[in-house]
């Protein structure tokens, strides 16, 4: 058992699979600067890292090409693509178990924080939570290091508390960011990244499946 009080989770592709809405928009906001794509899943790497770097590293967009569309995608995504999802099976009680074991849960998320809260909530996730915390719809506190940042802010953890924290989450960007800040992190197989990218990055433990969250953190 990994003796962790503050438990720090992803959003998309770690509590839910958020890939469908996200993979339609990208798609949209691609097809209004003249890019088609065929194959949604060449879009999968835009679950992950912010709206901005993902034109720009992946489409090699302008910064004012990709402001332009990220304004096109979250026209399509905050119409329909937002709630296109589903929470992953077994999330809600590993939820439950650490919040009766007293642990602390957050959400940090490169998604706006306008839009994750109204998301977890629909989807009966937000009540685990003491934080939902996420980027700015103007891309500010994009990055997830930026969000960690903020929401340890925002609680007032100080540095020698982050022995205590550990970070779950299915992206490079996860274990990247929560190790900027010094915070160990457990990458999930089940979501959008795989083995190779989670423990290339440096995650700390790796967890096959929901299940496996549990016994890691709770014995």
């Amino acid at each position: 058992m990994l003796d962790y009080d503050v438990i720090l989770f992803d959003l998309d592709g770690t509590l839910i699979d958020s890939g469908p809405g996200i993979l339609k928009s990208a798609a949209y906001a691609l097809e209004k600067q003249n890019i088609h794509v065929e194959d949604l899943t060449e879009l999968n790497c835009f679950i992950g890292p912010p709206l901005m770097d993902s034109f720009m590293d992946f489409y090699h967009m302008t910064e004012k090409e990709a402001r332009k569309a990220v304004k096109d995608y979250r026209q399509l995504y905050c119409q329909q693509g937002m709630y296109d999802n589903k929470v992953y099976e077994g999330i809600p009680q590993v939820l439950k178990a650490l919040k009766d074991a007293g642990k602390t849960l957050l959400v940090t998320t490169s998604k706006p924080e306008a839009l994750a809260k109204p998301i977890l909530e629909k989807a009966g996730l937000a009540g685990y939570f003491d934080l939902i915390a996420g980027a700015l719809m103007d891309e500010t506190r994009g990055k997830k290091s930026e969000v960690i940042a903020y929401a340890l802010e925002t609680l007032g953890i100080s540095r020698q508390d982050r022995r205590r924290m550990v970070l779950v989450g299915d992206r490079k960007y996860d274990v990247l960011g929560a190790k900027s800040l010094d915070i160990d992190c457990i990458g999930v197989l089940y979501g959008y990244g795989d083995r190779e990218e989670l423990e290339n990055a440096g995650a700390k433990y790796i967890a096959a499946c929901e299940e496996e969250i549990t016994a890691l953190l709770l014995g």
